[in-house]
C-alpha cells in the first residue's frame, strides 16, 4: 500500500485498557509509515479514551458489542460498517479469529496480523508467531507485527494524550477535595480486573495509605472503576480521615488526568498501572500472579515489587491456595520503596 491522502487504514484496538496503552507505540509507528493516510481506530467503548485525543488518529469507530455489533448477527453489521469505508489496510492488535473475520468480511484489501487462532487464511499479510515473542514484553509482541510486515517501528515509548477538558476537571476535583496540585499528591489503585489473584490485600493498602498520609500530611486518592467503589470504601473505613475514594466517580479520561497530577502512584498490575507508565509518573507496581516480564510498567521511574514463588506467574483469576505471591509482599517493602521514590 502506498502512502497518500486517499489511503485508509483500520487499526483494530486491543480490548483491555492496559493492552490498548501498550499498543500506542504501534499506532505511532503506523502513522510514521503512512503520514498522509486516514487512520481509523476500531475500539470497544471502554478503551476509546486511550485513543480519542491521539494526534495519530483521524477517526474513531465504536465497536458497539452490546448493541449494533453484538456477537452473532452483529458481526455481519460490523463487517458492513467496515465495508462502507473501503479500507486499504487493517492492522490487527486484537489477536482473535473474529478480528480477522470482520476485516475479511468487510472487504479490507490488506489484512495484517499474527497467523494464530486458525486465521491465517483470512490474513493476506499473516505474520508468523515466533515462540520467543511470548517470552518477552507485550510491547515487543505488538510491535513485532509491523516488523513482520517489513514496516518501520518507532520505539517502545508509551503515550497517552489528554484533553484540556479532562485536565480542568482534574484540577476542579483536587480543589473540591482540598488537595493542593503543587503538593505531594499520592494515588493508590487497589483493584484490578480479572479476579482477586492480581490484587494486593486491601488492609495492606490501607496501612500504606495511613502511613503515607501521616508522613506527608496529605490525603491519599483511591483510584479505580465502579466495581472498585466498595473496595475503596473499605480502605477509607480502615484508616479514617486518610483517604479520598474517587473510584467509580470519574470517566477514564478524567482518571488519566488525575493520575497525571500524582507525585507517586501505588498500584496492582492493571490498566491504570500502564496509564501511569505512559504519563511517566513515579510508581510502585505490586505484581504477583501475572507475568512481570510481559506486563511490567514501561517507564524508567517505576519500580516493581514482587517476591518469586514457585507457583507464580499462574495467571489464574483466583488463587487456589494461600495467595503467597502477594502475602510475602509486606507493607514495609512497599512503604520503603514509596519513600525512596518520593525522596523523603
Amino acid at each position: 500500500m502506498k502512502d497518500s491522502p486517499c489511503a485508509r487504514i483500520l487499526f483494530r484496538a486491543a480490548n483491555w485498557v492496559g493492552d490498548a496503552i501498550m499498543t500506542t507505540p504501534v499506532l505511532r509507528a503506523v502513522r510514521k509509515n503512512f503520514p498522509q493516510a486516514q487512520i481509523t481506530v476500531l475500539a470497544k467503548p471502554w478503551v476509546i479514551p486511550v485513543y480519542e485525543h491521539s494526534p495519530y488518529v483521524d477517526h474513531i469507530m465504536v465497536y458497539d458489542n452490546n448493541g449494533r455489533h453484538k456477537k452473532g448477527l452483529g458481526t455481519l453489521s460490523l463487517a458492513a460498517d467496515i465495508r462502507q469505508h473501503r479500507f486499504d489496510l487493517a492492522v490487527l492488535m486484537q489477536n482473535a479469529f473474529e478480528a480477522a473475520l470482520i476485516t475479511w468480511l468487510g472487504g479490507v484489501r490488506e489484512r495484517l496480523g499474527y497467523n494464530t487462532d486458525a486465521r491465517g487464511l483470512l490474513l493476506n499479510r499473516a505474520v508468523k508467531m515466533e515462540p520467543k515473542l511470548k517470552q518477552g514484553h507485550l510491547i515487543d509482541y505488538y510491535t513485532a507485527i509491523l516488523k513482520g510486515a517489513g514496516l518501520l517501528t518507532d520505539g517502545r515509548r508509551l503515550e497517552l494524550f489528554l484533553s484540556e477538558e479532562d485536565r480542568q476537571t482534574a484540577r476542579n476535583v483536587l480543589e473540591q477535595i482540598g488537595l493542593d496540585p503543587s503538593g505531594p499528591i499520592i494515588g493508590i489503585n487497589p483493584g484490578a480486573t480479572g479476579g482477586t489473584a492480581k490484587r494486593w490485600f486491601p488492609e495492606r493498602f490501607a496501612k500504606i495509605a495511613g502511613r503515607l498520609s501521616k508522613k506527608l500530611n496529605t490525603k491519599i486518592l483511591i483510584f479505580g472503576g465502579p466495581a472498585d467503589r466498595k473496595l475503596g470504601e473499605k480502605i477509607c473505613q480502615a484508616v479514617p480521615g486518610c483517604c479520598i475514594n474517587i473510584a467509580g466517580q470519574t470517566t477514564l479520561g478524567q482518571a488519566f488526568a488525575l493520575i497525571e497530577t500524582c507525585r507517586l502512584f501505588i498500584t496492582n498490575d492493571s490498566g491504570l498501572m500502564h496509564a501511569a507508565a505512559a504519563l511517566n509518573i513515579n510508581q510502585v507496581a505490586i505484581i504477583g500472579s501475572t507475568n512481570f516480564k510481559a506486563t511490567s510498567p514501561a517507564n524508567e521511574n517505576s519500580v516493581i515489587i514482587r517476591v518469586p514463588v514457585p507457583c507464580s506467574p499462574c495467571m489464574k483469576p483466583e488463587c487456589p491456595i494461600d495467595h503467597r505471591c502477594m502475602d510475602l509482599i509486606t507493607t514495609d517493602m512497599v512503604y520503603e520503596e514509596a519513600l525512596e521514590m518520593l525522596n523523603v
